[in-house]
């Protein structure tokens, strides 16, 4: 191995949506140097079994996201606006799925 050190392909996070789902779900993560390499490798690694009708890859360090820790101060304030919850509405007899 040389000394000097091996660059590491950027970090792409994965989302399948499947031949019956109305939306995209992050099913992984893999390595790849650009998005067309990432689509493929996508491609291959998790839409085997043809489960899967659209992909998208989106570059792990593009991702903003919240942590653990922020749980409070970021979601209490809905905990106040108890008309967001369903327990004041009443459902149909006839609509069984909810």
């Amino acid at each position: 191995m040389s000394e000097h050190k091996r660059k590491e392909w950027p970090l792409w996070e994965v989302f399948v949506r499947g031949q019956h789902g109305l939306s995209h779900r992050h099913v992984g993560s893999l390595h790849a140097p650009d998005a067309e390499m990432a689509i493929n490798n996508a491609r291959d690694v998790y839409t085997r079994r043809s489960e899967g009708v659209s992909l998208w890859v989106v570059p792990a360090d593009a991702i903003t996201a919240t942590s653990p820790g922020d749980k409070e101060p970021l979601f209490e304030p809905a905990n106040d606006k108890v008309y967001r919850h369903p327990t004041f509405y009443d459902i149909p007899d006839e609509i069984g799925h909810m």
